[in-house]
């Protein structure tokens, strides 16, 4: 066809699909035909590299842009990741446009968390349906309502609009409420932001019995003049009201469960009469009666809880939480820190998903690629994306910055592959990088574990008959610390061979894929095997190429 034809986008009418539910597929199609052409407009269905539907209609391209949809109805497993192709063939059956995308089938978001978040609750906001638009692109399927509340101790109030303590903007529960309803359309769920320790100033000093003081008896302040911290244990009657506090969010609102943030410091509260204990057991305990409370509510309300700094993850993790949230600060500089506080968090928390709160400034795009391409390939999440194609830069979540469309793109792209391929590399999958490290090579090019520059790292997840080799490109780069900049992409491999030492099976297919490509589906890629090594033949390396390896035959 001698015109332009392209498809420019795949939609989805959901950010995720419970069992039973039909997949609503639509297809945006932009073209410079003259005149009306009829074609024919094919959806493939895959799981993995199979094929598990197809559907087929007649279309007539007429010049600009219009859409056209599919529905599907997939197989009721979860969790599970599929695979969308959409072709578009002329009369004599020659595929002439292509584009692939993905969804998912879970019980429940928290399943495979895709967090995102919202900041703006202004009374004129008459955005929600097109901000949740937006965010669906990326799958996102459970949003954190930053601050959306008037005080830290009070959720609630009958005055309208509002304000609370840290921002100049007023608030209104009326769109609050509209961005649920929003988030509920496209099956996103909504959490309120809380703290389990904090209070304004003034409603501190009117409760001495509640707050938490420091070693000199005075009590511990947060932000300022503007707060107070709490004594969040179990008997407290500050956990008592805080609790109350959630009941009644829960009662007269339609959030799916509570999010908890805590400071990281202190790590040791002391009572008024100068009792020293530690927070790190009280934080775990205070998780659990959340957990409690919300089950009274709906057993699909979810708690997340935030350990700050990754502290403290030995008691966090295994709580009742319902996966597990890290917010990255320093000590944990490196790039190969990502990777090792979700595989330790992953193992802490019995295999529960886990999500990073990982800020970089999206004007650094090749960190912000590099780190979704480890966080992503370690089985793990990334809450960065948010309002219009917001990205979080800094903690204060407000303080987002909008990135490029080139960017917006290419993280779609990667949430697609990460969707696509989650029973292979997400959450539910376990890490082999360590029993790996010391196999894999790549002739020309070190994937030393010891090296931390100027290499390709592969990180290994394994799932039934499956092994799963991420290799994340770091070639020409001698930067060491996910939050300063690379100017430059890493350096480019293509056509290159890769070898597995002491295998003791026999691998029966091997396919590639990477969310590099303009399109992600999977093929077969030449391998050899000769006793013990297995040699594979790699396509490309950009940022980050998926070798899915199969067991079974």
């Amino acid at each position: 066809m001698s015109s332009s034809v392209k498809i420019i986008e795949i939609t989805f009418d959901k950010s995720y699909y419970k069992p039973g539910e039909p997949v609503q597929i639509q297809v945006s199609v932009e073209s410079t035909v003259d005149q009306s052409v009829p074609v024919n407009a094919r959806m493939i269905v895959s799981s993995l590299a199979a094929t598990i539907g197809t559907d087929e209609q007649k279309v007539d391209l007429v010049a600009g842009n219009q859409q056209f949809r599919f529905t599907y109805l997939p197989p009721r497993e979860t969790p599970h990741g599929y695979g969308i192709d959409i072709q578009l063939i002329t009369q004599d059956d020659q595929v002439f446009a292509t584009a692939t995308s993905a969804f998912d089938v879970l019980d429940n978001w928290v399943e495979n968390p895709r967090y995102g978040f919202l900041t703006d609750f202004e009374p004129a906001r008459k955005d929600a349906v097109e901000t949740m638009s937006i965010l669906n692109r990326y799958h996102i399927n459970g949003l954190q309502f930053y601050d959306w509340m008037y005080r830290h101790e009070q959720f609630l109030t009958n005055t309208d609009p509002y304000y609370d303590l840290w921002s100049p903007k007023p608030h209104s529960i009326y769109t609050v409420n509209a961005l649920i309803d929003a988030a509920h359309q496209f099956s996103m769920a909504a959490m309120p932001y809380t703290a389990v320790y904090g209070s304004s100033r003034d409603y501190a000093l009117e409760h001495p019995d509640m707050i938490l003081y420091n070693s000199i008896g005075k009590p511990t302040e947060f932000g300022g003049d503007k707060m107070m911290i709490m004594d969040p244990r179990p008997d407290s009657p500050w956990t008592l009201h805080l609790l109350n506090q959630f009941k009644e969010v829960l009662q007269k609102t339609a959030f799916d469960g509570i999010h908890l943030d805590q400071y990281g410091d202190p790590k040791v509260g002391y009572d008024q009469k100068g009792n020293s204990y530690e927070l790190a057991p009280v934080l775990a305990d205070f998780i659990n009666l959340t957990k409690d409370l919300t089950d009274q509510f709906s057993k699909e309300d979810a708690v997340v809880f935030n350990a700050v700094d990754n502290w403290p993850i030995e008691s966090v993790a295994p709580s009742k939480e319902d996966f597990v949230y890290i917010e990255v600060w320093p000590p944990y500089i490196w790039f190969s820190d990502l990777h090792q506080v979700i595989v330790n968090a992953q193992k802490l928390g019995n295999g529960k998903p886990v999500v990073l709160a990982a800020y970089i400034d999206p004007t650094f795009e090749n960190n912000a690629i590099l780190n979704d391409a480890i966080i992503l390939g370690s089985g793990a999440g990334h809450i960065e994306i948010g309002e219009k194609n917001g990205m979080l830069a800094e903690a204060y979540f407000p303080n987002y910055k909008v990135i490029s469309d080139a960017l917006s793109k290419t993280l779609q792209r990667y949430y697609d592959f990460s969707v696509r391929y989650e029973d292979v590399t997400g959450p539910q999958t376990k890490d082999a990088t360590m029993i790996y490290q010391k196999s894999i090579s790549i002739p020309g090019s070190s994937t030393s574990p010891s090296q931390l520059t100027d290499k390709v790292w592969p990180i290994v997840r394994e799932s039934g008959h499956y092994t799963t080799i991420n290799l994340i490109n770091f070639l020409g780069i001698n930067e060491t610390e996910w939050t300063k900049q690379i100017p430059a992409a890493p350096s480019p491999l293509s056509n290159f061979e890769l070898t597995i030492s002491s295998v003791t099976k026999i691998a029966g297919h091997v396919w590639f894929a990477s969310p590099d490509h303009s399109e992600i589906n999977l093929h077969p890629i030449k391998f050899s095997q000769n006793a013990d090594l297995l040699t594979i033949s790699v396509p490309d390396l950009t940022f980050w190429s998926m070798i899915v390896i199969d067991w079974s035959e």
